[in-house]
């Protein structure tokens, strides 16, 4: 809470601005493109972090593929994730995130604006649906972010448990699958500290589908799991 009041403070000019903006956007998500929408998100997203004392230390941009359609599987640390990912992506995404953060102001309106999917883990239909949605949308060529241990970790910089469900419209679309190293990014709004603090994104090299096409999604989730832990292992200072 100290750091995104700092957030607000430290860009007191900008925030009206910014938050009409943002609002606006979400609602009425059919006036703009989803480069638009990516773009106003990044613009927010970096003033809000210079003015939060958050530094995001990029590295892997290279590793991104050249065409879209990808999907995106970072370790969940906490409430700053997809934040500290819109940064440090050029190439617009959306999201897969539990229902429970739908209602949360200032994510709510962002999610809106990605045209994210709330997933209910309690709705086994609902959850088959969104599957099929997302990988309709990637075959089109949209990118995804889904966390794969479904919940925050609460264990720092340690990677919980990756779920093989996470990987199936990944599967069923064929795309590559990327994953991403987050480390510290449990920092910046799950602590309560205003101190300066970097969060490191390395986006790790894509798995393509013809690497994992003989593979189960559980086989799937544990080789990913693995390489993120590895990344985080060897940079965490």
């Amino acid at each position: 809470m100290k750091r995104i009041l700092l957030m607000v403070i430290k860009n007191i000019v900008l925030v009206p601005w910014m938050w009409i903006k943002l609002c606006y956007h979400a609602k009425h998500t059919e006036k703009y493109t989803e480069e638009e929408q990516y773009k106003m998100l990044r613009f927010i997203t970096l003033h809000a972090n210079k003015g939060g004392n958050v530094k995001i230390d990029v590295h892997g941009a290279e590793n991104l593929p050249k065409d879209n359609g990808f999907m995106f599987f970072p370790n969940h640390q906490g409430l700053y994730d997809v934040l500290a990912i819109i940064e440090a992506c050029p190439r617009p995404f959306s999201v897969v995130a539990k229902k429970e953060i739908a209602n949360i102001q200032f994510l709510k309106q962002v999610f809106a604006c990605m045209k994210a999917y709330m997933l209910d883990r309690e709705d086994v239909r609902q959850a088959m649906q969104v599957i099929v949605h997302v990988t309709e949308e990637v075959k089109r060529g949209r990118n995804y972010l889904i966390f794969a241990e479904g919940t925050r970790s609460k264990n720092g910089n340690k990677v919980g448990e990756f779920k093989g469900g996470s990987f199936k419209s990944a599967t069923k679309a064929k795309c590559p699958i990327v994953p991403v190293a987050l480390i510290d990014s449990f920092k910046p709004f799950d602590t309560n500290t205003i101190s300066p603090v970097t969060v490191q994104v390395h986006f790790l090299e894509p798995i393509y589908y013809e690497e994992y096409q003989t593979m189960k999604t559980t086989e799937i989730a544990a080789e990913v799991k693995c390489r993120i832990q590895k990344v985080i292992n060897e940079n965490i200072k």
